[in-house]
């Protein structure tokens, strides 16, 4: 029976060497960018944050009074969540069936009003900002290295 599990063991450690090898061999598989190579999208992505984010996340992205720590928000998060969240998630939408009622439509914009006024900031849809919504990949590659610990707070330097 031990030679037996002994054979399973040898047995699967050869496929997994096997397959490791003809992953690394395979040129059809994606492989991770260099940092060399990931500085320009990071630099970009750094630039878009500078220009619309830092105001209220903070310079480092790590927070404010304002707004929230991106670096803890964005850890793990998808690249395709992330940008729902940016592009739509904050946008105001009146639910359909009050669409029809300019009352109820006038009673939600009011009450987004007041509760501005009264201090719940809330980040703004950036679905329509150009920039934004062209660089919306290069500002979550940006964010997604600073929160997995690959880039530290400074510009990263495009080469």
């Amino acid at each position: 029976m031990f030679k037996l599990s002994s054979c399973r063991l040898l047995s699967a450690a050869v496929f997994m060497t096997v397959a490791t090898v003809v992953q690394a061999a395979d040129p059809a598989l994606p492989t991770p960018p260099t940092p060399a190579a990931s500085a320009p999208l990071h630099d970009a992505g750094w630039r878009v944050f500078q220009a619309n984010c830092a105001r209220c996340h903070g310079a480092d992205a790590a927070g404010t009074a304002s707004a929230p720590d991106l670096l803890v928000r964005v850890r793990g998060m998808s690249q395709g969540r992330f940008e729902g969240s940016v592009l739509r998630r904050y946008q105001w939408v009146v639910p359909s069936g009050d669409a029809r009622s300019e009352g109820a439509a006038r009673e939600a914009l009011v009450q987004d009003v007041l509760g501005r006024r009264d201090g719940d900031k809330q980040m703004p849809a950036w679905e329509k900002d150009p920039t934004v919504r062209a660089s919306i990949g290069k500002l979550w590659a940006y964010l997604d290295a600073r929160a997995s610990g690959a880039l530290g707070p400074d510009q990263p330097t495009a080469r």
